[in-house]
């Protein structure tokens, strides 16, 4: 796949899109607390987003190595779960459990995607600093996104910053190019060398989604064909954001 830089009209139609798909994330965000279905979460960031006038990006999307099309406009991603977690009116949450939710969002057709992990209630002080770590890795990988640094500036930034505090940075999932789909190249992994990989240019537009594991990195897909969870068991949190590379850094297109 050919790395297809932005023109201005687009770049304007990611920026309203960002704005709308920040203020979803954080109405859905808000939504999580004890007693909550994850099919719930779901319901509500449908509603919204199609209230817009806008559309579900990860609904009915499917990857190459996947038989069906992704059957909920979420990914609701519960303790263990990594990434991918499917929607379920039987998953109820509880107190102190974490919770990833991820959405992308079409917007006059072009894509953004982000994510957030929240704990429900409240949670340990283990599971805090996890997500704590993880959000910050996103701002130092962001921080290192500009025109001229490349996808190793940005995942060699995050896994220095990542390696001394102990966590298991997932190897087999990353960021990725955004914009035109769902996914575009260039990968944008989590860890790597700085200097390596593909150079960033300005108009370029890419996620930038760290997922950090208390435990070991590996990781394991569910027998539902979606969720990758933990080998070992440990909590997992995941912070995204959609940025448009620029001369002076990375613009933040899904804040708030």
């Amino acid at each position: 796949m050919m790395i297809r830089i932005k023109t201005k009209e687009e770049i304007e139609k990611l920026r309203e899109g960002g704005r709308r798909h920040a203020r979803i994330l954080a109405e859905v965000a808000a939504a999580v607390r004890p007693g909550v279905t994850t099919q719930s979460l779901d319901d509500l960031a449908y509603k919204l987003v199609t209230e817009g006038g806008d559309t579900p990006s990860f609904l009915g999307y499917k990857s190459p190595k996947e038989k069906h099309g992704y059957p909920a406009t979420l990914c609701v991603s519960v303790n263990d779960e990594i990434v991918h977690g499917l929607p379920r009116a039987d998953r109820v949450l509880q107190e102190g459990d974490i919770v990833s939710v991820d959405l992308g969002v079409i917007h006059e057709g072009m894509f953004t995607d982000a994510a957030v992990t929240v704990p429900v209630g409240k949670a340990d002080a283990a599971s805090k600093a996890l997500m704590m770590a993880t959000k910050k890795a996103l701002d130092i990988g962001i921080k290192a996104a500009r025109g001229g640094a490349t996808t190793g500036d940005v995942g060699a930034a995050i896994e220095g910053f990542v390696r001394p505090l102990g966590y298991g940075i997932v190897e087999e999932l990353a960021g990725h190019g955004v914009g035109h789909a769902v996914h575009e190249d260039p990968y944008v992994p989590n860890y790597g060398k700085a200097g390596a990989g593909t150079k960033l240019v300005p108009g370029m537009v890419i996620a930038i989604e760290p997922m950090l594991n208390a435990g070991s990195r590996k990781i394991i897909l569910d027998a539902d064909g979606y969720t990758y969870r933990t080998v070992d068991g440990s909590r997992s949190a995941h912070f995204e954001h959609t940025v448009l590379i620029t001369e002076k850094g990375a613009e933040v297109l899904t804040k708030a």
